[in-house]
């Protein structure tokens, strides 16, 4: 199985609310203590920031599982609000952006293209890129790579 299979199945696992993971345990408020699985809601995980890699404007960053023992994925909602963008950069692994809403530019490898909400691409090991959010409404992404 390649490196990207196991990113792409976290995706689409967590769009459709089936995350799984073996061996973690979490409460979530008075709820009963369940094994198995771990829930996060965005509204505990929300955290405004600069726009990444030196981008303009701010994002908001939801980090899912971040502190998950064992959990080898980054897989990240980020929200950029009007006027910002991800700084333009290189990529150093396989990395999944799925656009959940709004619209953008997609800039890889000095090219450049629209993008909208169910797009996904995939940028690999060697490319370069930056997303721009543009018109009026707030450009939200699900990021999800390997940790190292």
């Amino acid at each position: 199985m390649r490196k990207t299979s196991g990113c792409l199945w976290i995706v689409c696992s967590f769009i459709l609310g089936i995350m799984v993971s073996n061996n973690l345990v979490n409460a979530r408020g008075g709820d009963q203590v369940q094994k198995g699985y771990i829930f996060e809601h965005e509204s505990d995980l929300a955290r405004s920031e600069p726009a990444p890699h030196k981008g303009p404007g701010r994002s908001t960053a939801y980090g899912y599982f971040e502190k998950a023992a064992g959990f080898k994925y980054v897989f990240r909602k980020r929200v950029l609000h009007p006027g910002a963008a991800i700084g333009y950069h290189p990529q150093n692994e396989d990395e999944v952006y799925y656009i959940a809403s709004g619209t953008g530019i997609m800039q890889m490898n000095g090219e450049e293209f629209p993008v909208k909400a169910g797009d996904a691409i995939l940028t690999r090991p060697g490319s370069s890129h930056g997303l721009k959010q543009t018109g009026n409404s707030d450009l939200a992404i699900i990021i999800c790579y390997e940790k190292k």
